[in-house]
């Protein structure tokens, strides 16, 4: 860096400590980086992504994060606040161009500088690959005037959109794939009530996944929760109605893949009943589960473009007695017991409820367990053959999955398919006497360090109740745990896809009252 790019003077010891801090930058070296910010939870680093506080939180991403572009520091301004702090406002030049920019409080203490506050603003992309695999301003216009005129639309990349390759999160796939002739039937819906199409978005490869990582592509972020997992596989359009560079994110839920992104973003999520939205050029997954839906920011929204597609039910009072399945308590982290706990007793106070009951569902363990069988051999079905022929086209997890459904016996299809025809009555049943519910999911977005194979098994053990039904099911950001979302669940009757909405929408009131969670320790419970 020049001299003549710097404007201040550097206190003793501080331009030391500025450089050191840019060559751990450059290594990557997680220890230093630490070492460079103050210790204890009054630290905060924020960019675009959202607003870490603390020394452990910073840590975290670091070490999630891995190392920067190769930059210089072209330009220094350095204006002293006191005699132990300094701010610093510097820009970096990208070798690979573009610049970027980082302000910096500086404190000395303990006899050394160390930071006490940054932000960063990244050089500008034009093309975030981690939300979108194509995009414009509009990538695709509407084909008529409705009520959905002037709303934008993030497609997962499942769904056929004219002119364009559907890649289904895998980049040999993107390449073989030719252009789409005709929208998918759910795009063809959305462009006629007026949306405009502004990209495709990301998702998990083959959408075999509810975790929101993509190995070739990168992991979308969290719109409420930086530095943890967005949810997947709708995690790109789950990402882009977050950052608000979309209204409606267009998705498919199998195992959960709208309901987990919208709980981990504090997002609205709708799975829609089985079979109720055409799925006519979506790229499927497994048939026996696969349904339309939509993510958006504001119950108002998901109710417009849900009643784009279905009829509006015909008018009646909402449900004041709710069910909640019994045995919750061992899939649920002891905050979301709490905040569950709480938000039910809050609309029973609130007059919203007259009364919640506890009802014996079929085991959780079957459901999901018949859901993961029959889910497997049809996907190794459909993609079996494509996987044979591309070795290594696939990143580990993913692989490893489809890998376990070659294994699935002839004979345990079989046997998982009579209990899917024995289930899906039965928990019909159960919804249609009263709305289920329950979180979306056991907690908080984890962080990817956090994530075990538990945490698959116990939010699959939520999700997938409404998955083996075909009911619709909706989350709703009603929960809230250590200052971080939990969507609530609520799981309908067939076809009340709308009523769910209204009903969860008529909650978020007393929600917003609701006390946050402390998530250090939980009462006796019976469920």
């Amino acid at each position: 860096m020049k001299e003549s790019a710097i404007r201040g003077i550097w206190p003793a010891g501080l331009r030391e400590a500025f450089d050191g801090y840019e060559a751990a930058l450059a290594a990557d070296d997680g220890d230093a980086l630490a070492d460079a910010f103050e210790s204890g939870s009054d630290v905060i680093r924020a960019d675009g992504s959202g607003i870490l506080v603390g020394a452990e939180q910073i840590a975290r991403f670091r070490s999630a994060r891995g190392g920067i572009a190769t930059r210089t520091i072209s330009h220094v301004e350095l204006r002293r606040l006191s005699d132990d702090t300094v701010l610093i406002v510097s820009e970096s030049a990208f070798d690979g161009g573009g610049r970027g920019y980082q302000t910096q409080i500086w404190r000395y203490d303990d006899d050394r500088w160390r930071i006490a506050a940054a932000h960063v603003t990244p050089r500008p992309k034009a093309l975030d690959t981690r939300v979108w695999r194509s995009v414009g301003d509009p990538l695709v216009r509407p084909t008529g005037e409705g009520p959905l005129a002037g709303l934008t639309v993030a497609v997962k990349d499942l769904f056929a959109v004219t002119g364009f390759p559907t890649g289904c999160g895998v980049p040999a796939v993107a390449a073989e794939a030719p252009a789409a002739l005709t929208d998918a039937a759910a795009v063809e819906t959305l462009r006629a009530a007026g949306a405009s199409i502004v990209g495709i978005a990301a998702t998990d490869e083959f959408a075999y996944s509810i975790a929101g990582t993509n190995p070739h592509y990168g992991t979308p972020p969290n719109t409420a929760a930086p530095g943890r997992l967005p949810g997947g596989s709708s995690s790109g359009p789950a990402s882009a109605v977050g950052l608000g560079q979309a209204d409606i994110g267009l998705a498919t839920d199998t195992a959960g893949s709208i309901r987990v992104p919208a709980s981990y973003q504090g997002l609205w999520g709708l799975r829609t009943t089985f079979g109720a939205v055409d799925r006519g050029g979506l790229v499927p997954l497994a048939p026996a589960f696969d349904v339309v839906g939509w993510i958006t920011r504001t119950p108002q929204i998901l109710r417009l473009v849900t009643a784009a597609y279905l009829p509006d039910p015909t008018a009646r009072p909402l449900p004041r007695v709710v069910a909640v399945p019994d045995g919750l308590s061992r899939l649920l982290e002891p905050g979301t017991l709490i905040a569950f706990d709480a938000l039910l007793e809050s609309l029973r106070t609130d007059g919203l409820l007259d009364d919640v009951r506890t009802v014996e569902i079929p085991d959780p363990d079957l459901i999901r367990e018949t859901f993961r069988v029959v889910q497997g051999g049809q996907a190794w079905e459909r993609y079996g053959e494509w996987i044979a022929e591309h070795p290594g086209a696939l990143g580990a997890d993913v692989a490893e999955r489809f890998a376990a459904a070659q294994d699935l016996s002839v004979a345990a299809i079989e046997v998982a398919g009579n209990d899917l025809d024995r289930l899906r009555p039965l928990l019909r049943d159960l919804a249609a006497g009263a709305p289920l519910v329950l979180p979306s999911c056991p907690g908080p977005a984890p962080r990817p360090a956090d994530v075990g194979p538990q945490t698959r098994t116990s939010t699959l053990a939520l999700t997938t109740i409404a998955s083996v039904g075909g009911l619709p099911a909706i989350s709703a950001p009603l929960l809230e745990v250590d200052g971080l979302p939990v969507g609530l669940g609520v799981i309908g009757a067939v076809d009340d896809d709308l009523t769910l909405i209204d009903l969860a929408a008529s909650w978020a009131p007393t929600a917003a009252k609701a006390v946050t969670a402390p998530g250090a320790a939980h009462p006796q419970s019976d469920r």
